[in-house]
């Protein structure tokens, strides 16, 4: 029987992994969970948001499930460590983004697709009306390199400012005190830009998309996003029935609401497909309907991309919106090559959204909070209650 690792992290990726679990266990996917700790619990008393122990289950089991984490800016974080780890040299880092770089977990994969009758599916004016487009853009983002590796500096030391001005666009800053420098690398490699290319290019020709989207600021961001250009270039000669389409991030972000319907399979490096992975996925529901996979060659780790809004993880009943994470566990079946029951899932999650029964606040288009019920709303047990049932 395969072991899943189970990693609920903070706020209300607490609440909605056992949403998940249940969905998998009505489904018929037997498995062994594994609890593993992880997030700002952890960061606070331990000094590490993503201790040895979990890094060990990963390593062994390879497949992980994950809820949500908490990160906070550099000064909150020391200010909420623990007494006696106060000025060990403890430095807070994203665990998510730690265990994508551990494991090279280097192919991120998104889909933004719009299900019929989902009150928050973009719309748009059409002549006296207004008409609602089918999105189906699933993104391919670069999960460990780029801006995210975090090669950063506050006052460069001597010899990475001294190297640095050896490039003649450092000029600009020849009269800036170091003190008064902050400073980020955005490193990309050949061999990441073209692995996710392909990855990218894979899909599109299994799945039956007509085109591959490489989004990102090649006219002003030359050397880095010129690469994954290029690569994206190269690929396509071996997909000659897909075609390669090139935007910038910024216009992309204007046409997605123009013409969101004009898109298929998107491919962008670390931080510009993140932008644009969240902006399609305002047009389909928001991050309560966002899935995710990370994936490298030994492990692969399924996520919601929403974040932990820790506000909403003690309301009893639970209010979230728990679709994230069951299409996630979908992301995670079709991976382990349980097509028919990942089917089955997005089948049910279709018709519970479709029927409009059932829906959680976010759907009502109500603020957060207890009084949510009192208009209709959903808990988030009611929401997996209502898929199991279609189940």
């Amino acid at each position: 029987m395969r072991t899943i690792v189970a990693m609920p992290g903070d706020g209300i990726g607490k609440v909605v992994l056992p949403e998940g679990l249940r969905v998998l266990h009505a489904v018929g996917f037997d498995a062994n969970y594994v609890h593993a700790d992880i997030g700002w619990e952890f960061w606070c008393k331990e000094g590490n948001p993503f201790p040895q122990r979990t890094i060990d289950l990963l390593s062994e089991h390879k497949i992980g499930l994950f809820g949500a984490i908490t990160s906070k800016p550099k000064d909150k974080a020391e200010a909420e460590l623990a007494p006696e780890l106060k000025g060990k040299g403890h430095v807070y880092a994203s665990p998510i983004v730690g265990m994508r770089q551990k494991f090279d977990l280097d192919i991120s994969v998104r889909p933004c697709q719009s299900l019929p009758g989902n009150p928050l599916n973009f719309i748009r004016r059409h002549g006296d009306g207004f008409e609602e487009p089918k999105v189906d853009a699933v993104i391919f983002r670069q999960n460990t390199e780029c801006l995210y590796v975090g090669v950063e500096w506050t006052n460069p030391p001597a010899e990475v400012r001294a190297a640095l001005e050896t490039h003649k666009a450092m000029k600009m800053f020849k009269s800036v005190p170091s003190e008064e420098l902050a400073i980020s690398c955005r490193i990309m490699s050949r061999n990441a830009c073209r692995r996710i290319c392909e990855a990218a290019f894979a899909y599109a020709h299994k799945f039956g998309y007509k085109s591959v989207t490489v989004c990102e600021k090649s006219n002003v961001i030359r050397e880095t996003s010129g690469l994954m250009r290029n690569e994206a270039k190269v690929v396509s000669k071996s997909y000659p029935g897909i075609a390669l389409w090139e935007t910038n991030i910024d216009a992309q972000m204007m046409w997605l609401t123009k013409n969101p319907e004009d898109y298929g399979v998107i491919v962008s490096s670390n931080m510009f497909g993140d932008i644009v992975s969240d902006g399609f996925a305002g047009l389909v529901g928001g991050l309560g309907f966002a899935a995710s996979a990370n994936v490298g060659r030994d492990v692969a780790v399924f996520e919601p991309t929403h974040g932990s809004a820790p506000k909403y993880e003690k309301l009893q009943p639970s209010i979230v919106n728990p679709i994230a994470m069951i299409l996630t566990v979908c992301m995670m079946l079709d991976h382990l090559g349980e097509t028919d029951k990942a089917a089955r899932i997005k089948g049910a999650v279709a018709a519970v959204v479709k029927e409009g029964k059932v829906r959680t606040y976010d759907m009502l288009r109500l603020t957060g909070g207890p009084g949510v019920f009192a208009h209709g709303a959903a808990s988030t047990a009611q929401m997996t209650d209502a898929i199991i049932a279609n189940l």
